[in-house]
């Protein structure tokens, strides 16, 4: 009987993350309510404080699953064996997922305070890990500053997909062009380093 009570809470916890996941691809985080919510799913506003405590607790949830989603995409990159190719198609799938999943995207990198939730310690770490793999791939091509040059190619490629999203890229300079650019330019930029470093 208990076994069989969880089972109802943990499949109505997922109608409620599945409902959630709608709004916000299709209207966005600024469109997610509990009322919403109660209405796609056809159970009271109540039903749904019984498995999140508020909107800013399911907005958290749904990062949590960006990040799970982001990080499976680095996943067949990030065992190749060459540095400067593992940076470069670890950054073509940062932007990819940035691309293909607008809304979350702006959900994890985009938005602040309550609409987004508190990103709290878990978003630090995610952001943490993923900055670990430009690191060290920056590390294995003899950088003088791996850590420094990881966070800057992030804001880099952060750039790019934030001006896409919103609408402000230049039609005469397309995404991947921009990208390829990008990343030439931190290899170049990291193998000056290294140069730099042993004179």
């Amino acid at each position: 009987m208990q076994e069989h009570k969880q089972q109802q809470r943990d499949a109505l916890r997922e109608r409620i993350l599945e409902a959630s996941r709608g709004i916000v691809r299709s209207e966005g985080i600024g469109s997610l309510s509990m009322r919403k919510l109660a209405d796609a799913i056809d159970y009271s506003p109540a039903a749904l404080y019984l498995h999140f405590r508020s909107r800013g607790e399911i907005a958290r949830a749904l990062r949590e699953e960006g990040y799970a989603q982001l990080r499976a995409a680095f996943v067949p990159h990030a065992a190749i064996p060459d540095p400067a190719a593992r940076l470069k198609a670890i950054g073509r799938a940062y932007v990819e997922f940035g691309l293909a999943e607008p809304e979350m995207y702006r959900l994890m990198f985009m938005e602040t305070g309550d609409a987004a939730g508190s990103a709290g310690v878990a978003s630090s770490r995610d952001s943490a890990t993923m900055l670990s793999l430009f690191e060290e791939a920056f590390a294995a091509l003899n950088a003088n500053a791996p850590a420094a040059c990881a966070q800057a190619l992030w804001a880099n490629l952060h750039g790019i997909v934030a001006l896409e999203l919103s609408g402000a890229a230049l039609p005469a300079a397309p995404v991947a062009a921009l990208v390829e650019l990008s990343l030439d330019a931190w290899l170049a930029a990291g193998s000056g380093f290294a140069a730099s470093s042993g004179d």
